[in-house]
């Protein structure tokens, strides 16, 4: 489906930090913003592409992650909606290091290259946000490589779901999400009915709710915390 220019009420309703942005800033931002729908199995981004946008997920879920030379997929992360990324490939000028598969049928916001650096070069909060935004990422994934080399099965679903609801990467995700057991095994690197036995021990426990083809979560902290 081809793109179109993104309007100031779903600007506002679906892009958690323009609100972040004075007025001036903030249309301008919206004016560089182009909308774009995947059909579900789309690779959005190809590893080695160039990156002229950076992205936000408006509603459904991408997949980060690469193809090994055995021809294995591993995910790195899971992006749900009001997640945006790419703004370090867009920083260091440099081809993208990792596929971007939607999952589901997904509206993406593109920003692109020229009010990107705009805003870097010319908003304080826009600035604030990237730091913002950067430092919770790293964190994230240095976090991730601890749950890979130290936790089970059991855990490693856990975490994954908690961090598709991190309020600073995702601040519009709210308490549900519509995800399949098997895109929450692909997140979390086990099966299907790995998936499915592991939810239903976390809903047992009270942590989340399997509910209309999604999740709930009903303890987010414990969920983040799974394990320790």
């Amino acid at each position: 489906m081809g793109a179109r220019v993104i309007s100031p009420e779903q600007f506002l309703a679906s892009v958690f930090w323009a609100r972040e942005l004075p007025e001036d800033e903030r249309e301008r931002a919206r004016r560089g913003i182009m909308l774009r729908v995947l059909e579900p199995g789309t690779y959005f981004i190809h590893r080695g592409d160039r990156i002229d946008n950076w992205i936000g997920v408006v509603s459904g879920l991408l997949r980060l992650g690469s193809i090994t030379t055995s021809g294995k997929a591993v995910t790195y992360a899971g992006l749900p909606p009001s997640c945006w990324f790419g703004e370090g490939s867009l920083l260091k000028d440099e081809p993208r290091q990792y596929d971007v598969l939607a999952l589901r049928r997904t509206q993406v916001a593109l920003l692109n290259r020229a009010t990107f650096f705009w805003l870097f070069e010319n908003s304080v909060a826009f600035d604030r946000l990237l730091v913002r935004l950067i430092n919770e990422r790293l964190g994230q994934f240095i976090a991730q490589v601890e749950h890979d080399r130290t936790l089970d099965s059991t855990g490693k679903v856990a975490r994954s779901l908690a961090s598709l609801f991190n309020p600073v990467i995702s601040p519009f995700v709210g308490k549900h999400i519509d995800i399949s057991q098997e895109e929450i095994g692909l997140l979390a690197g086990v099966s299907r009915p790995v998936a499915n036995r592991i939810l239903q021990e976390l809903e047992k426990e009270g942590l989340l709710r399997s509910e209309g083809g999604g999740v709930t979560i009903l303890d987010l902290d414990k969920l983040r915390h799974y394990g320790e």
